[in-house]
């Protein structure tokens, strides 16, 4: 068990939609707990680094302490986050995001990336929650039971139909934000079910009298999926080495 987080029982989850701010401090401490442990629980003045971090966040904030105090204590209000004493030291913060969703840890990592940039194909969302849970998300195979899982906790919402190219965000936003989203993406909320969708391509392909061209159109799919995968790495460098150079930046300041 990762020691950032408290295993999940079976108490109700106890999450619900929460504004911008909080959103981005709760993927903040997620993020940081599984990427930089030993930097883990995380002082205010951390903790507002990272919500201001350029790189793996959309969009970039500009907050302030006040700003991220603020919604520390809602949150903590939520149960979602607690405080750390200890040593005599600064005041530090820890998640509770496990139990408050109700989620295990790769499921903790993809909504920890959906809460850093919001809507993002599945493609991205599996090259980026990769780095949090490593050796769990290995292709796209391994993404769709997550993000079935997701999709059934009213977590994840499917802005477009399954298959190459799905758009998909988390559910915490609040019900106008989420009709923004879906204008400004142009997305058919009518969105076939993940859950429905390998199901329906199966019993259409053993069908059909054309199975060899279905079996052709697949092996397109892959070789689109594995590009668009290559694509994200590409991306996922960039992004590691830019906040490499917020962290120097941080560190000579």
């Amino acid at each position: 068990m990762e020691n950032d987080e408290q295993a999940t029982d079976d108490t109700p989850a106890l999450w619900q939609p929460i504004p911008p701010k909080e959103r981005r401090v709760l993927g903040v401490l997620v993020e940081k707990a599984k990427t930089t442990p030993g930097s883990y629980p995380l002082t205010l003045n951390g903790l507002t680094t990272g919500c201001n971090q350029k790189s793996n966040r959309d969009p970039v904030l500009e907050l302030d302490s006040d700003d991220v105090e603020d919604a520390l204590e809602s949150l903590r209000a939520k149960k979602a986050v607690a405080e750390v004493h200890g040593d005599g030291r600064a005041v530090k913060y820890r998640h509770h995001m496990k139990d408050w969703l109700g989620v295990d840890g790769t499921e903790l990592a993809v909504m920890a990336e959906l809460l850093l940039r919001g809507a993002q194909t599945v493609g991205e969302l599996r090259g980026r929650a990769a780095r949090m849970c490593k050796g769990q998300l290995p292709d796209m195979g391994t993404l769709r039971p997550v993000l079935q899982s997701l999709v059934a906790k009213k977590l994840v919402v499917e802005l477009t139909p399954s298959g190459r190219g799905q758009f998909v965000t988390h559910g915490l936003y609040s019900e106008s934000e989420l009709a923004r989203v879906k204008r400004d993406l142009g997305s058919s909320v009518s969105a076939e079910p993940i859950s429905s969708a390998s199901a329906s391509s199966a019993a259409s392909t053993s069908a059909s009298p054309t199975a060899a061209v279905a079996q052709s159109t697949t092996n397109d799919d892959v070789i689109a999926t594995m590009q668009e995968e290559l694509q994200q790495l590409r991306n996922e460098v960039k992004e590691l080495r830019s906040e490499l150079d917020d962290v120097r930046s941080h560190i000579q300041g």
